[in-house]
């Protein structure tokens, strides 16, 4: 179905969708707590004494305690042996109680004091003197600053051999999670395509893409959308755009279920597509099929941005990060973050293992013109890549109506 023809509307599109939350299973409180034990069998490995976990998505992994980053520490400490301990500020105990999950102990400090005080005394309480401390790795400078004064007598050391060594393999209760953010998603996608309209801006697009996940039963949302010159910047540009018939369209979103991201990227053109464009749309798809085919268990990250970087060189594109061509990583994990490890980029020896969850996404940037950028999630099984979502079909027929 080339899109344009379609005759719908933004109002007539947000009348037909219905909620998609039935039967959401949130992560279960034995999850959480295989989690920590993976994270004290990985500390003990690596001589490590805790894990510092701050206000950020790695407390919301391990505990499932979502908070907001502030000026105020909120987080939890993890020992190599023993139970979990959180932190919390003395007024907002109460608030930490009713979202904890499992575990007993609150340590709190007061508005005058300094928690990193307190962060230091919770390690050294639980049996530990002296040694190195992992430090989450999204802790604001300041907190660091603070317990290196406060912990003279410990070193402190990137938290990220823990946190991505848990958090970058998804077990099946992720995979189903991140499945119903993907099946929301692209059931957007697909009512914003039939819906677009000559002489509709981008920020209508936007609008839209909020109204219609909130339809379908979601409270958080992202997205972008992109007309004609402008798809060839990665992530936008400052002003807005208004559709004309033959523009590229790129339409980049996500959302949220329980937690964790669905990030689904579709390019297409609105009305006929030129050759130029049909051109550029082709080698877009075969790189992006490249990269999935070199997305073997055991291979390297760096092999799947190596296949989809080949196939677009060999066009005559870059080489490397050069534009006309693809200027940045074919792909990033994606979990809790919509950016997280393994990334698909050059360098990275990670091999591929059963539960890695990361985008399929090597754009082709062509300033002046317009760019192309189809981006799918892929996950590692027992037998292989698998898409959580069908790629796209054809530049004429971007969702496979016709297929």
């Amino acid at each position: 179905m080339t899109i344009g023809v379609g005759g719908s509307s933004f109002e007539a599109e947000l009348a037909k969708l219905k909620p998609m939350t039935d039967g959401i299973e949130p992560i279960a409180v034995t999850e959480f707590k295989v989690r920590i034990a993976k994270a004290q069998a990985l500390l003990r490995e690596q001589g490590l004494q805790a894990l510092y976990l701050d206000t950020s998505t790695s407390l919301a992994y391990f505990t499932g305690i979502q908070l907001t980053l502030s000026e105020r520490l909120h987080g939890a400490v993890i020992p190599a042996e023993g139970e979990i301990v959180y932190l919390s500020p003395t007024f907002e105990e109460p608030k930490t109680r009713e979202l904890m999950r499992f575990g007993e102990e609150v340590r709190c400090w007061e508005e005058h004091e300094d928690p990193t005080e307190l962060v230091i005394e919770t390690i050294r309480s639980l049996g530990y003197e002296s040694g190195q401390v992992a430090l989450d790795p999204h802790t604001p400078f300041y907190i660091v600053d603070g317990l290196r004064k406060a912990g003279n007598r410990f070193s402190f050391s990137h938290g990220n051999v823990i946190t991505a060594a848990c958090r970058q393999l998804k077990s099946a209760a992720e995979i189903a999670l991140i499945q119903r953010a993907m099946d929301i998603t692209m059931e957007v996608h697909r009512a914003a395509a039939r819906a677009l309209q000559v002489g509709v801006t981008t920020a209508q697009v936007k609008l839209f893409l909020d109204q219609a996940h909130r339809k379908l039963g979601m409270n958080w949302t992202s997205g972008a959308a992109q007309f004609g010159e402008a798809t060839a910047y990665p992530h936008g540009v400052p002003y807005e755009q208004t559709l004309q018939d033959g523009d590229m369209v790129l339409i980049d979103m996500g959302t949220k279920v329980g937690g964790y991201r669905s990030d689904i990227t579709r390019t297409y053109v609105f009305g006929e597509a030129t050759e130029r464009q049909r051109e550029i749309w082709n080698l877009e798809k075969r790189a992006q099929l490249a990269a999935f085919d070199a997305a073997v268990l055991g291979a390297p990250c760096e092999a799947v941005d190596a296949a989809a970087r080949g196939v677009i060189e060999a066009a005559g594109f870059g080489p490397g990060y050069k534009v006309p061509g693809l200027p940045h990583r074919t792909g990033h994990g994606l979990g809790l973050d919509v950016h997280e490890e393994a990334f698909m980029v050059k360098g990275n020896k990670t091999p591929l293992q059963v539960g890695m969850c990361f985008s399929d996404e090597p754009m082709i940037c062509i300033y002046g013109e317009f760019g192309v950028r189809l981006e799918d999630i892929i996950y590692m099984a027992e037998d292989g890549a698998h898409w959580f979502t069908t790629p796209a079909h054809s530049v004429d027929d971007p969702f496979g109506y016709e297929a």
